[in-house]
């Protein structure tokens, strides 16, 4: 009769033979080679052959190659009931053995038994090592969360942004998953562009720029594109999705990623790399995934933190604006109405001077429409404002003419500053006469309040086969290009006009604004230290249609 000690001995290849073909069905692998698969399964079973006394009680040799093999399990992504399946495959490997010979020349009970207990001890080890790793994980996964929501909270009680603080979030993603490189990546729908947002460890620059493509062959893109929430690079060094050559050679291999939850505004996918060549396991993709979400809201919060700040900013620049709307119309309103006022005693002081009633009652007239230009460029702007467009009384107008008109009246007030350049033949459309006329005295004026103080203003009249110009040029401060796309806003002053001498409402340039929409035109702007400010109003030929479509 034969031991169990004898038939492992002797047919110890012919088990792990049997052992590996099984296990390697069971396990799939995971893409791990002959030698890695089989671990210390060889030498554990050579252990089988040695049992002393009663298996499974005290610290035996077997039970250290136990530990020793689910520690490799656990790092190669095995889960606990695959690991207890391939101790019972060795059970049944080893069985094989005797089960075709006779009966007196198999192993008696009590040593099968001790071989069996020795399994099941073996089981429960494996049990209880995945508890123990699964529940020091939990506890380790909820540490990072806490240390990820505590820099959170300290960048938006810093009222600093987030993205200043994403460098020491992916350290610590990066030590959570013990990976050697981590990027991250934030993905903006409406420019339909995904931004490298920061990154750290041994490959930082590598792996950020490779993750910035979003070509559909690449990486990055699949994710983006697909949809599954993680995806994986076994080897970025031989791989045949597109890698640029400088990860190829940066040493890092494995990369998984994880796509931030769709469902927020910010989208956007995080990264880690590893120096091995290896499959990352459902733990880590999900430590991953949990960590990626959690980073998503607070990414989502520190976006509506400075959404609302940037509205309350919003909100005290338009009080400003308002108080000192109220305060400038109050003056320039107070002006004429004390000349109407006063125009007004003297007549009934001295009902008798007939001479002086008739200059009192024109100098009446004329502060009174004063007065009324200011209410109806207020309304005017607060319609616009609502989104309407002004309304227009059309007639055949000679765009010349009004230029001319206005350059007149201008000298008339601030010296001979203003020049017109117009074409030879008349420059006649369908247009409004009043809003035009409006439109270059504003423009007029702001070139004399804000413009150089030496230097000539030009209006200049032009044709062309599909539309008129009507120009305002002036040489001396230059508009920012940060200004340029708010200066025809309402209340809306260049930083230069609020700092400077010259007030004023603010809504000169919305009425231009106005002016061009209404009849169907566009105002531009162009501003260079050596040229000049020009601003250019262009208009159709017939404004009409364009009124239909307003009513």
């Amino acid at each position: 009769m034969a031991s169990v000690a004898e038939i492992i001995r002797n047919h110890h290849g012919e088990i792990m033979r049997l052992w590996t073909e099984e296990a390697t069905r069971a396990a799939s692998a995971r893409g791990l080679n002959a030698p890695e698969f089989r671990n210390i399964m060889p030498t554990y079973l050579d252990s089988l052959a040695n049992l002393q006394g009663t298996a499974g009680t005290g610290m035996s040799s077997q039970q250290k190659y136990v530990e020793s093999h689910v520690s490799a399990r656990l790092r190669q992504g095995f889960h606990v009931a695959e690991v207890v399946e391939e101790f019972a495959i060795l059970g049944r490997s080893i069985t094989r053995m005797w089960s075709h010979v006779p009966p007196d020349q198999q192993p008696d009970s009590l040593d099968v038994e001790r071989l069996f207990t020795e399994l099941h001890a073996a089981t429960a080890t494996v049990t209880d090592l995945f508890s123990k790793h699964l529940l020091e994980d939990e506890q380790t996964e909820k540490r990072y969360l806490r240390l990820l929501q505590k820099v959170a909270s300290e960048a938006l009680a810093d009222e600093t942004s987030l993205g200043d603080r994403l460098k020491e979030i992916l350290e610590l993603i990066s030590e959570a998953m013990g990976s050697q490189s981590a990027a991250l990546l934030l993905y903006d729908p409406k420019r339909k562009k995904l931004m490298a947002t920061a990154s750290v460890g041994e490959a930082e620059e590598q792996l950020e720029q490779y993750a910035a493509s979003l070509g559909p062959s690449s990486f990055p893109g699949q994710i983006v594109a697909g949809g599954e929430e993680t995806s994986t690079l076994r080897d970025a060094e031989t791989t045949t999705i597109e890698v640029s050559d400088t990860l190829r050679r940066s040493g890092i291999h494995s990369v998984l990623g994880v796509r931030l939850p769709p469902h927020q505004r910010l989208r956007g996918v995080v990264y880690v790399g590893v120096s091995e060549v290896r499959e990352f396991t459902a733990r880590e993709k999900t430590r991953l995934q949990t960590l990626g979400q959690n980073l998503s809201i607070h990414l989502e919060t520190a976006r509506l933190y400075a959404d609302l700040q940037e509205k309350v900013d919003a909100l005290e620049i338009e009080r400003h604006l308002r108080e000192r709307f109220v305060s400038v119309l109050a003056h320039d309103l107070r002006g004429p109405l004390a000349a109407a006022k006063m125009s007004a005693q003297m007549l009934t002081r001295f009902p008798e001077r007939l001479d002086e009633r008739r200059d009192l009652a024109s100098r009446i007239d004329r502060n009174l429409e004063r007065a009324d230009r200011m209410v109806r460029d207020l309304l005017d702007a607060n319609r616009i404002r609502a989104g309407e467009r002004l309304p227009l009384r059309l007639d055949d107008c000679d765009l010349g003419n009004i230029a001319r008109e206005v350059v007149d009246e201008l000298n008339s007030i601030h010296g001979d500053r203003f020049f017109l350049k117009t074409e030879s033949q008349p420059v006649r459309g369908i247009w409004s006469c009043d809003e035009l006329r409006r439109a270059l005295w504003n423009l007029g004026s702001n070139a004399f309040k804000y413009g150089a103080t030496d230097q000539p203003i030009t209006f200049t009249v032009t044709r062309s086969k599909t539309v008129a110009r009507a120009s305002v040029h002036n040489h001396g401060p230059v508009i920012p290009l940060s200004d340029r796309g708010s200066i025809f806003q309402p209340f809306s002053r260049t930083r230069s006009a609020q700092t400077g001498p010259a007030q004023g409402w603010g809504l000169g340039l919305t009425l231009v604004w106005g002016c061009a929409q209404a009849h169907g035109g566009t105002i531009g702007v162009t501003s260079e230290a050596v040229t000049g400010t020009t601003f250019t109003l262009e208009l159709p030929w017939d404004s009409r249609p364009f009124q239909a479509k307003a009513a």
